[in-house]
């Protein structure tokens, strides 16, 4: 596929490993909005320039079917971990931006897709830790943890075991609910982390985050 030369110099720019986040977002104010382009940076695969095609697309553009689309391209990728990147990116700096997409995100706690799901689940923990007043739904994203997250897919299990983590840190009422999830599915009880980072073990997150809160 032929690139545009504007397309072509952009990725020529931000290829490689020595282009950090904070280049791209100064490089997405000098570009703008321009969603052709953004699709075209895209369809290089270039990680870096797919971070800039979704800074550049149209907020007022993502409905379902460009998601899904952009969705099966990150599911061709080899790399879970590229994949989640690419898709909290997607949902920090587009899908939270207007209304019909945060309806989307909504709808995905039983979308087909993994990513989508995750992204549901990461979105409910997000409107907990940043410090909003959450949704009254944690009730049935309790339930519905305690029911699925011991089967769910590992991209999805991180993103529920977290929502379980800000529950459990803010909700003192459902806080035991959440340590005993954590034992029962002992997801990360064997995890070894760096000195002085946070533990994904639910009965250890929710101890050490809580405590933060005085």
């Amino acid at each position: 596929m032929s690139r545009s030369p504007r397309a072509q110099a952009l990725l020529d720019q931000v290829a490689g490993p020595d282009t950090r986040l904070g280049d791209l977002r100064r490089l997405a104010k000098e570009v703008g909005t321009d969603h052709a382009l953004g699709l075209e940076l895209w369809s290089t695969g270039d990680g870096n320039a797919r971070r800039l095609g979704l800074l550049a697309m149209d907020k007022k553009r993502f409905d379902q079917a460009l998601v899904d689309q952009l969705d099966g391209d990150l599911r061709q990728l080899e790399d879970p971990e590229e994949q989640a990147q690419l898709m909290d990116w997607m949902l920090a700096n587009q899908l939270t931006k207007t209304r019909g997409a945060k309806r989307l995100i909504d709808s995905w706690e039983h979308s087909p897709s993994p990513l989508q799901r995750r992204t549901f689940w990461y979105q409910q923990a997000r409107l907990r830790w940043t410090g909003q007043t959450p949704p009254d739904n944690t009730e049935h994203l309790l339930a519905a943890l305690e029911a699925r997250m011991a089967d769910e897919h590992p991209l999805v299990q991180w993103a529920m075991n977290f929502t379980a983590g800000q529950i459990g840190t803010y909700d003192a009422e459902r806080r035991e609910r959440c340590v005993a999830l954590g034992e029962q599915t002992g997801l990360y009880r064997d995890e070894v982390v760096a000195r002085g980072c946070t533990p994904q073990f639910l009965p250890e997150f929710i101890r050490i985050q809580a405590g933060k809160l005085g």
